[in-house]
Order: C-alpha cells, then sequence, then structure tokens
C-alpha cells in the first residue's frame, strides 16, 4: 500500500485521543478566540515541500552538480578562438626600413581533441554518477523534511492535548481548594487538609507554565518548518505499509533507501575518477586550424615576390596542423593522482559499508520505537481508564470518611500523568512509524501522492543541462523561494477544543 492512500484527505481519523480531546467543554468555559482552520498532515507538508528553503536549497546544490556533466564533456569538444591586436613600433635604433611601423592583427583558432587517454569520457561519467548520487541525496532530504513536518505537527497536537489536560488539573485543584477551605471553616478538615490542597494548586500552576512555554516552543517550530502558523491541526491519518518485524523493514531499506543509493553512486564515480587520472600518462592527439589577417597601415612592409622584394601593406596566412603529445616524465605527479584517487575510492566504499550500518541500525531503532510506544499507548490507555475509576471511588470514599483529601490530590495527579502519558506516546509512536517508513525509503514525495502542485522532477533539469551547448546559454537570475516567517505572529499558548470532564462538580 502507498503512502499516497496515507494523505489521502484531512477526514481520515487518526489514532485516538484520550478523554481530554473527546468531550464537549463545560457550559460555563469562558469563549476562546476564534478557531483558525483545520490544516492536515498533507496540507502541511505540501506547503514544506514548496517553500521550506533547506529543501530548495538542495534541490539547487543538485542543479549546480548537474552542471559538472557538461563541464566535463566541453573538454573533449572542439573550441574557437578569435584574437586580435595593434602593435604601433614607437622606436627602435636598428629600424631597417622593411618592418612596418604600425601593424593591425586578426585571427580564428579552431582546434578539437581527437584522443585524450580516457580522461574525457571518465569524467562525463564520473559526472553522471554523481548526478544520480545528488539524486539519491535529494530523495534523502525529502524524507528527512517530511519526517521534521510530521514530528512538529505531531507536536503541536501532543502539547495541545497536554495543556488541556493540564489546564483541567488546575481547575479541578482551584475547586478542590475552595472546598477545603469551606470544610475547613464548619469543622470537617484541618488546616493540614487545606495546606495540602494549596501546595498542589500551586505545583499545578506552574506544570501549566511549563506545558504552556513547550507548546509555544513546538508551533514556532512548526513554524519554522512548515512557514506558516499550525492553526488548528486536524488528526493525522493512520500510516498504512508498516513491516511486521524488524527483518522485513532492513530488506526493503537495503533495495529502496537513498542513504544507500547515493553512497553506492559515490563510490562509483571515485572509481572513474581512478582512469581520469590514470589518462594523464597516456598521449593526447589534437588537429588545429588558424587564419590571421595582418594589415600594416601603409607603414612599410616588404615582401619576396616575383620581380624581387615589393611593399606590402595587408596578407592572410592559414596553417592546420596535428599535435601529438606523449608524457615522457612528470616528476611523478601522475602517480601520485591515481594513489590519490584509489585512496578516495577506498573512502567511498567504506562510506557505503558505513551508510549501511547506519541505515540498518536506523530501521531496527525506529521499528523498536514504534513498537514500543504502542505498548506503551496500550498500557497507558488502561491506566487512564483504571485511574478515572480509581479516583472516582476515592471521592466516594473521602465522603464517607475513609480517605482524606491527600488521598483525593493523589489520585487525580495520576490520572493526570496516565493521560499525559497516553498523549505522547501516541505522538511517539506516529513519528516512530513515520521515521521507520522513511527509513526504509518510502516516505518521499513520490510516495506520499503530494498534489498540491507539481513535484519537483531532477532529471529534468539535468536532462536540459546536458543538452547545451552554448556559451551564453545563462540560467534565470537567483532569486529566493523560501517562504520568510518574520511576518508570522508569535505564537501564545491558547488552546481550543474540549478537555476531560473527569472530576467536574
Amino acid at each position: 500500500m502507498r503512502l499516497s492512500h496515507f494523505l489521502a484527505g484531512v477526514s481520515v481519523a487518526g489514532l485516538a485521543l484520550p478523554a481530554v480531546a473527546q468531550t464537549a467543554p463545560p457550559p460555563a468555559q469562558a469563549p476562546l478566540a476564534p478557531v483558525a482552520p483545520v490544516t492536515s498532515l498533507r496540507e502541511a507538508m505540501v506547503q514544506a515541500y514548496a517553500t521550506n528553503p533547506d529543501i530548495l536549497a538542495e534541490r539547487a546544490n543538485l542543479r549546480a552538480t548537474d552542471e559538472n556533466v557538461p563541464i566535463a564533456r566541453a573538454e573533449g569538444l572542439p573550441s574557437a578562438r578569435s584574437t586580435a591586436g595593434y602593435t604601433e613600433n614607437t622606436y627602435n635604433s636598428n629600424y631597417n626600413g622593411v618592418s612596418p611601423v604600425r601593424q593591425v592583427t586578426a585571427g580564428i583558432n579552431l582546434s578539437a581533441p581527437i584522443y585524450s587517454g580516457g580522461s574525457v569520457s571518465n569524467s562525463i561519467r564520473a559526472a553522471d554518477a554523481r548526478v544520480e548520487a545528488g539524486q539519491a541525496n535529494l530523495r534523502t532530504a525529502e524524507a528527512n523534511l517530511f519526517t521534521n513536518v510530521v514530528a512538529a505537527y505531531m507536536n503541536v497536537i501532543r502539547d495541545e492535548a497536554i495543556v488541556r489536560l493540564n489546564q483541567q488539573n488546575v481547575n479541578v485543584l482551584e475547586v478542590n481548594l475552595r472546598a477545603a477551605k469551606d470544610r475547613f471553616e464548619v469543622g470537617d478538615l484541618t488546616r493540614t487538609d487545606v495546606a495540602q490542597s494549596e501546595a498542589r494548586l500551586a505545583i499545578a500552576r506552574g506544570q501549566l507554565q511549563g506545558a504552556q512555554a513547550q507548546l509555544i516552543t513546538s508551533r514556532e517550530s512548526y513554524i519554522r518548518v512548515v512557514g506558516s502558523p499550525p492553526g488548528e491541526l486536524a488528526p493525522p491519518p493512520p500510516l498504512p505499509g508498516l513491516p511486521g518485524d524488524a527483518g522485513s523493514a532492513v530488506s526493503v531499506a537495503m533495495e529502496e533507501n537513498p542513504s544507500l543509493d547515493a553512497a553506492g553512486k559515490a563510490a562509483k564515480a571515485a572509481g572513474y575518477d581512478v582512469k581520469v587520472a590514470r589518462a594523464s600518462r597516456l598521449p593526447t592527439l589534437s588537429v588545429g586550424t588558424s587564419s590571421n589577417y595582418f594589415n600594416n597601415m601603409n607603414s612599410g612592409g616588404l615582401q619576396l615576390g616575383g620581380g624581387g622584394v615589393e611593399p606590402q601593406n595587408d596578407g592572410i596566412a592559414t596553417s592546420a596542423g596535428v599535435t601529438l603529445s606523449l608524457p615522457l616524465f612528470q616528476g611523478g605527479a601522475p602517480a601520485a593522482r591515481v594513489r590519490q584517487a584509489q585512496a578516495r575510492q577506498s573512502a567511498a566504499l567504506e562510506t557505503v559499508t558505513s551508510t549501511e550500518r547506519n541505515v540498518i541500525a536506523n530501521v531496527r531503532s525506529a521499528f523498536a520505537s514504534y513498537r514500543s510506544a504502542l505498548e506503551v499507548i496500550q498500557s497507558a490507555r488502561i491506566a487512564v481508564d483504571a485511574n478515572r475509576l480509581s479516583l472516582e471511588g476515592v471521592r466516594a470514599e473521602n465522603s464517607v470518611g475513609t480517605r482524606t483529601i491527600l488521598d483525593i490530590l493523589n489520585a487525580e495527579q495520576e490520572l493526570l500523568n496516565s493521560q499525559v502519558t497516553y498523549v505522547t506516546a501516541e505522538r511517539d509512536a506516529y513519528v516512530a512509524g513515520f521515521a521507520l517508513l522513511a527509513s526504509m525509503g518510502r516516505a518521499e514525495a513520490a510516495d506520499l501522492g503530494l498534489d498540491g502542485g507539481p513535484l519537483y522532477d531532477p532529471v529534468a533539469h539535468y536532462k536540459d543541462s546536458r543538452r547545451r551547448w552554448g556559451d551564453w546559454s545563462d540560467g534565470p537570475k537567483p532569486t529566493a523561494q523560501g517562504t520568510r516567517t518574520i511576518d508570522s505572529p508569535a505564537q501564545n499558548p491558547s488552546v481550543s477544543g474540549p478537555v476531560d470532564p473527569i472530576g467536574a462538580r
């Protein structure tokens, strides 16, 4: 199942949130600011894909790599050069009246390499291989971008839920404190009970401040990655195509991971570099022709003609020839260049092995994190239900005098902790699952089926640059395409949506 189905629409239900995100707000709650338009995970990915400066820079770097192919090819193509000059002999003590006083010259030189020992052909092959490696690296950059989008998206959802939970906890503890003071006034509770309620409320307010600060951080991180404020985020759709075991995930990654592909192509290019270095010891053959025109501007100059020496004011000279160059001794530089290229090829081959190790470790780690988070979700869901029942029981027992205020406070804190664990595990499972898909090579733009605009095609620019022959076919003037965020408003910790009514009275 392709990931295009995973982002099929904004209405697909994600993983279930705890009760805090499923119940209606109490009628007495103060009205919040107008809710921003709902943003789906697909929309966030489309926006980041089109406007994130990091991915745009990677595309520009790849376009620069593409140009190495015509640069290498140009070394094997004919070249033409024109020359022009003006000479004024201002003073010459040995002047004999034969040489012209002044002269204008113009010429055209044409040359074409015939054989270069394989240097040009192997340079082109190396450049092509590096283009392929760059295209694979761009795929890696896309997967990393989408992984960052998913993490930023889920961080906001998680932290909004945690803020709502802590807001509810503060509200409940405020009610508890008022009730404790009332009961203290009538002698039903002691000053110790009131102090415990006050202390727990102060701690809860501090926790709320921390949760709100974290929410602001997550929203600002979302702006940095996506390019605009998050607004109201829709639940994420389920992740499809996740493997059942780590072994199958590794097998897919060995075939489809772009980082591993890029390392292999880079090693291939390094092999061609060795052949280029060896070519410097081989003979080269080239042909050339030149045509030159001179004009003495009636300032003198003689030539030998049929009748003897005759005045010569202008003329044309042409020549053609073949040049064979055979290196005999270059001070050991060619061998040093070969050894250098071989060492770099060895390093590239080791990089392939290192990349393979990293891919295997990342896949297995992501799979373990994903499965662990699923287990935590299941355990936390049970804990939430159990703590909810426990809180209700403790309150009932307190009403008949068998439980203390501290027991109620502890039960409320345990419920809050289990709910926070639950929403955190949901975030961790989703992010780890997507990271697993990315490590497998299945979280790129083509896999996601993003239809917010045409997908970037790196091959199109490569083919276009390879076809160009002219010396004046410049590209468009560089301009920044990424979205700036200077005008985005500073984020605040306000949240909308329902809260868990546990403990509401």
